[in-house]
């Protein structure tokens, strides 16, 4: 088994709406509450970076999918949407709701498309908008 270790660290200066900073090698940015929950807005905030690393996560493993189903693939993107309940005060992530977009090369063959489906069905991924000419 292999192991991988991934480090961050966090400084934070004072209460609730103060502004921190974050530092995990490639990722270095200021965080703070967003506006919409009454933060000072700077920076990155909790939630877009659980949605951020939710959404880099799926969109890495459905191409490493489509890579092993050595499908032609032209372009693929990803609208990710956090859905996140306040109620009495109380903060909850409900939801994550990813809209992945796949277009297979030009001449891609139906049994491709197939392919694709039965990937998407077998590890529960649902395509929107998938083109399969």
């Amino acid at each position: 088994m292999t192991q991988h270790h991934f480090h961050l660290k966090a400084d934070w200066p004072g209460g609730r709406n103060s502004t921190g900073l974050i530092d995990a090698g490639n990722l270095q940015t200021k965080i703070s509450i967003p506006p919409e929950m009454d933060g000072p807005g700077e920076g990155t905030n909790p939630d877009e970076m659980l949605l951020g690393a939710a959404a880099t996560c799926y969109l890495i493993t459905l191409a490493a999918m489509i890579e092993r189903a050595e499908l032609p693939l032209k372009e693929m993107s990803l609208d990710s949407e956090g859905i996140v309940d306040v109620t009495d005060g109380v903060f909850t992530y409900e939801k994550i709701i990813h809209k992945p977009y796949v277009a297979l090369k030009e001449g891609a063959e139906e049994n491709d498309c197939k392919k694709l489906q039965n990937c998407e069905k077998g590890k529960r991924i649902k395509l929107y908008d998938f083109p399969c000419r």
